[in-house]
């Protein structure tokens, strides 16, 4: 084996196992795509950013910044500890007149209400409940920031008809609160020609209209976008669509924002009939050549993706033979020109395995395998 050969070996076992590039400019690109629609086709619309669930598994903190950088000014996320995560990324980017407004979809719960006061988040009140409570933390005249959910359809929540009705009979809810924007979910966006979605939109509007206060308001979420103006109002919230994720059923529109790429550990000549993986559910016969890469679901590729996943190596598709492992897949490589060596790279997601893709192979939806990625992947932020 000549010099050269064994540097190659080398530096191949030197070097991280698997890698994850996430591309920051794609992520803005596809975010300025979605603000133009909705600026176009709606008078004073705006684009919010949803980065709960650490921006679907991409880093919160340098999506966050790399889309304010684009003018985002309204961030969403689930929990509080998303919340200050956020700010913290944020800080030192703007001064007073720019600042963004972190919206907390969860509520006001995980801390104390000064805490949520004091950081400046504002939390959707989905009930009664939370309405009674976040109330009581205004001072004197200053009345608390929150915004105001309406369940119109997909009952987890929100205010149900009946509770709108209670409120508006109270008639005091402009008083004790600054509803910045009363805001609703679409359900069934991504089928474009469900009728639950005119349903939905009807009753947000009889909703609001019997709320009885001046609102600003916010309905579509990444497919909501796409139903037409009709869907935009004030404030649209994409999560999906930011991350490449095809919002609808037809040809995507958005950048696939992340590659993913694993190594191989052992490349075997198969020259004896034989099982692979654990339960032996898979027989392989000479000849064949099986790969062994490194990745499993401890690193998010899902179990379900046993003898239905496949990966690119070369250029050439493979299919996972045997069980997905903890820490490994097994592919079959037979179709390749030549077999691969240790250290080569598989390409689990990239440009010619969209994370859509995978999904569709895991049974499952985009949004699971991105927010499933491991913390084992080395990261790449890319285009900040």
């Amino acid at each position: 084996m000549s010099k050269n050969t064994n540097s190659g070996i080398a530096a191949a076992y030197a070097q991280p196992l698997s890698v994850l590039d996430i591309h920051l400019d794609r992520v803005a690109r596809n975010y300025l795509l979605l603000k133009k629609k909705v600026q176009a086709e709606a008078a004073g619309g705006d684009c919010a950013a949803v980065v709960k669930a650490d921006a679907y598994g991409l880093g919160a903190a340098e999506v966050s910044r790399a889309l304010y950088k684009q003018s985002c000014r309204h961030f969403f996320v689930a929990h509080y500890g998303e919340a200050l995560e956020v700010k913290e990324a944020l800080q030192g980017l703007y001064g007073v007149a720019d600042a963004p407004s972190i919206y907390v979809l969860n509520g006001p719960f995980g801390a104390p209400a000064a805490d949520f006061a004091a950081n400046g988040f504002i939390p959707v009140l989905n009930s009664p409940q939370d309405i009674d409570y976040w109330a009581q933390t205004g001072q004197g005249d200053k009345r608390p920031a929150a915004l105001l959910h309406i369940d119109t359809g997909m009952n987890r929540l929100g205010l149900s008809g009946g509770e709108v009705e209670a409120l508006a009979a109270r008639g005091d809810l402009s008083r004790i609160l600054d509803i910045r924007y009363v805001m609703s979910h679409l359900a069934c966006a991504d089928e474009k020609d469900h009728p639950k979605n005119a349903a939905q939109l009807e009753l947000f509007k009889q909703l609001t209209a019997r709320l009885g206060i001046a609102a600003r308001y916010s309905f579509a979420n990444s497919s909501g976008i796409f139903l037409g103006p009709a869907y935009h109002f004030d404030l649209a919230r994409p999560g999906c669509a930011l991350y490449g994720i095809n919002p609808g059923t037809g040809e995507n529109p958005m950048q696939g924002t992340v590659t993913l790429k694993a190594r191989i550990l052992q490349t075997r000549k198969i020259d004896r009939n034989g099982t692979v993986g654990y339960g032996a559910t898979y027989s392989v016969s000479p000849p064949a050549i099986c790969a062994t890469v490194s990745t499993g679901y401890a690193d998010g590729y899902l179990r379900s993706l046993t003898g239905r996943g496949t990966v690119v190596i070369g250029g050439k598709t493979c299919p996972v033979i045997g069980r997905v492992s903890m820490d490994s897949v097994v592919v079959d490589a037979s179709a390749l020109d030549a077999p691969p060596r240790p250290g080569d790279w598989a390409e689990i997601i990239g440009e010619r395995q969209t994370v859509d893709a995978v999904a569709a192979q895991a049974g499952t939806i985009g949004y699971e395998i991105l927010t499933s990625l491991g913390r084992r992947y080395r990261r790449n932020y890319t285009g900040g």
